[in-house]
């Protein structure tokens, strides 16, 4: 049985904004993105998603509304035909220290014990920066970076510090070649 794929949120499943995405009419999903979720699921892989939220930290939001905009997320994924298993967030700041903020693998771990997995090593971490690689590795993860989001910026260094990290186009891009990967 696959592992399971956990996703950042802001950049890879939603387009992502400076300015945080602070309500439900603010969050707007990546083309195609639910339903390369929902491509997973019929493939056998569960889906997870890993995101830091410091907004809550910040004040810009409160654990209130983003679950609004984690039930609307959820909303659009089941429409396209797939599920989340589990969403696991961070609302602290960066300066807070804590173990779980991307890169810290934090999250992960936790999203690994929701899911009664061993281990992460036939589990994959795809993210749109440097902390969502570099949170996946610590944790045992495969990894790919997609050029939405921030991804694009953040190529060069990835594939310096991560060199086996896959870099696809966008989530869609992911979903194809893990699946070919897997029908071989």
């Amino acid at each position: 049985m696959p592992g399971i794929v956990i996703l950042d949120r802001d950049g890879v499943i939603n387009r992502d904004s400076k300015d945080y995405i602070k309500s439900t009419a603010e969050w707007q999903p990546l083309p195609g993105a639910p339903e390369a979720i929902a491509r997973l699921n019929r493939a056998g892989w569960r889906v997870a998603v890993a995101t830091n939220q410091s907004g809550i930290g910040r004040g810009y939001y409160d654990h209130a509304t983003l679950s609004a905009i984690h039930h609307r997320m959820n909303q659009r994924v089941v429409e396209a035909g797939g599920t989340i298993c589990h969403i696991e967030y961070c609302p602290h700041r960066p300066d807070e220290g804590c173990g779980c903020r991307k890169p810290a693998p934090g999250m992960l771990f936790a999203i690994q014990r929701a899911a009664g997995l061993d281990d992460l090593q036939q589990s994959w971490m795809v993210g749109d920066s440097l902390r969502d690689i570099d949170a996946g590795a610590r944790a045992g993860c495969q990894t790919a970076l997609v050029r939405t989001g921030n991804g694009t910026d953040c190529e060069i260094p990835v594939r310096s510090a991560f060199p086996k990290t896959w870099v696809c186009t966008d989530l869609n891009d992911f979903v194809t070649r893990l699946l070919d990967l897997d029908a071989q």
